[in-house]
């Protein structure tokens, strides 16, 4: 997303990053590295993020390496669970490798033994918060597998209890939307401490189409994330099986990554016309979303789902719930609607709605927002504040 430029120096290196894999976080430390502050970047993997010197990043290439052969040999739960127990191999790691008086940034589970260690020298702890706040991420993703019968957990149990412990040394959270913030709040976490940030989008790249919609095209209807009850599934494909009687030729583009707790629900929406993808890199990702005409996603817990937000940068209008984190963007009808969670009949109302207007639009797709509040150099002047504002 961004080149690589050298570290300034009007900054002492004082940040470390601990991390299992490359991810969202990865936008923070970008902006650590750009300002002089980072020191270095642990991760567990066998390349670092770009647009970081290799000197300032630390691999741990064998806790990637195990990750991988578990994923191969155990089911997609019993994997996930496996790679938790892992966590603390990575922080202790990481642990080792700090200095007294470091900052350090991670986020839920990932680095306990970091956030102590820098806590009892002095140093401040920062949560990349991709999810909402422990508690509220449990209670709502296990009402929802009660209300299926399914009797997976919504995360790895000893995961939660990671994640709960790492928030009694947290001194900052780095909450990308309203949800995530509000989730802190009402657990007692004071408000001056929770910095309002956001994921930026690779605008170069996720971009509207140049040409008008093709009449030919049916109603073509676009979720990019995982399929899972966390994602609020049942309640799309349920949704889209309402807007397929009144657009029978309409299709569903869906993402192959069938999450362990909807997979015996999926048998019963095999009737749906799905034009399954796997998960693709963000230029033929990009394309795809430019073939269709409405992002959904009535996610029952995120941070903020980039994906949408991606979708938004392409054109497309979207429907979403107050619970995506993306719905904080969502400020004009033209832009999308936001509709409530397990709420099948909305989301569809909401479609169908929108595709009224889609489907007669003879002009290119437009975004419906200034691009710049997406933007890398927004996010970073964003983060820059945020510290600058505690004196770091």
């Amino acid at each position: 997303m961004t080149e690589t430029v050298p570290p300034s120096p009007l900054h002492s290196p004082n940040f470390v990053a601990a991390l299992p894999a490359r991810g969202a976080t990865d936008d923070y430390v970008r902006v650590l590295f750009r300002s002089g502050r980072l020191r270095m970047g642990g991760y567990g993997t066998r390349r670092g993020p770009h647009s970081i010197s290799p000197e300032l990043v630390k691999l741990l290439p064998a806790f990637g390496g195990l990750a991988y052969i578990a994923a191969k040999l155990f089911p997609g739960q019993r994997s996930e669970s496996f790679r938790y127990r892992m966590h603390p191999w990575l922080d202790q790691w990481v642990q080792k490798q700090m200095k007294a008086g470091e900052h350090v940034i991670s986020s839920y589970g990932y680095a306990n033994a970091c956030f102590r260690f820098a806590r009892s020298t002095g140093g401040k702890t920062f949560l990349d918060a991709g999810n909402s706040h422990p508690q509220t991420f449990w209670e709502i993703l296990s009402e929802e597998h009660q209300r299926w019968n399914c009797n997976l957990p919504p995360i790895s149990f000893f995961q939660y209890q990671r994640a709960l412990a790492m928030i009694e040394d947290l001194d900052y959270v780095l909450a990308p939307s309203q949800f995530v913030a509000s989730s802190f709040l009402q657990r007692g976490f004071p408000a001056d401490r929770i910095f309002p940030t956001f994921y930026p989008v690779d605008l170069r790249c996720f971009r509207p189409a140049t040409e008008p919609r093709p009449a030919s095209r049916p109603l073509t209807i676009i979720s990019t994330g995982a399929v899972s009850l966390r994602k609020g599934a049942p309640y799309m494909l349920e949704a889209f099986r309402m807007v397929h009687w009144r657009h029978p030729s309409a299709r569903f583009f869906l993402t192959d990554s069938v999450h362990d707790s909807m997979r015996p629900i999926m048998k019963t929406f095999s009737d749906l016309p799905i034009d399954w993808s796997p998960p693709l890199p963000h230029a033929q990702l990009a394309e795809r979303l430019r073939s269709a005409d409405i992002f959904v996603l009535p996610s029952l817990e995120e941070g903020l789902m980039r994906t949408a937000l991606e979708a938004m940068s392409c054109g497309l209008p979207v429907v979403l719930t107050p619970h995506t984190g993306a719905n904080d963007f969502v400020s004009s009808e033209e832009m999308g609607q936001v509709v409530p969670i397990r709420d099948a009949p909305a989301v569809a109302e909401a479609i169908l709605k929108l595709a009224d207007n889609v489907m007669v639009r003879n002009a290119p797709p437009q975004r419906h927002f200034n691009p710049e509040v997406l933007s890398f150099e927004r996010f970073e002047e964003n983060f820059l504040q945020c510290l600058q504002r505690i004196g770091i």
